[in-house]
This record gives structure tokens, C-alpha cells and sequence, in this order.
């Protein structure tokens, strides 16, 4: 499965993309198989509790989704950190 990471998320994967094998078929078995392999994500993508944090986008083939949506191999994952600007 493959992840594309954009601006300090990228940075702490080392690397824009990430290709990982997962074992499931949701898009929370994708990021699970994602943060095992770049641990230095986990800090900046889930809470204390383990769950997603608020201000970060997950996506799959460019549309929003939460943890429990199936994932097919070919879909494209996606995160996002917050964006601001002025």
C-alpha cells in the first residue's frame, strides 16, 4: 500500500512517499502498517489514546475518510497535516 506524506510528516517519515505491506483491510490497518514502519509519525498523527488527531487529514484516492473505510490494494493513502496560511 502506498502512502503519500506531505510537509512535516514527510520530514519526520524521511520521505514523501511510503510503501508498506498491510495486514487488513481498513484504512486503520494501512496507517497501523504505516506507523510501525516510520514510528517517528505516531507522535505527530495520533494522541495519547491512540486515536487519530483532529487536525490531521487522512485520505484515500483524495477523498476524506476516517480509520474504519476499507482499503483495496491500488487505493492511494494520504495524510495531512494542518495547513495555514495568510
Amino acid at each position: 500500500m502506498q502512502w503519500k506524506l506531505f510537509a512535516d510528516l514527510a520530514e519526520a517519515a524521511d520521505g514523501r512517499t511510503v510503501e508498506v505491506a498491510v495486514d487488513g483491510d481498513t484504512v486503520g490497518d494501512a496507517l497501523d502498517a504505516l506507523l510501525d514502519s516510520r514510528p517517528a509519525l505516531s507522535g505527530r498523527v495520533l494522541t495519547e489514546d491512540g486515536e487519530l488527531r483532529d487536525h490531521v487529514n487522512l485520505l484515500r484516492n483524495g477523498d476524506a475518510v476516517d480509520t474504519d473505510a476499507p482499503v483495496e490494494e491500488g487505493d492511494e493513502l494520504a495524510l495531512f497535516p494542518p495547513v495555514s496560511g495568510g
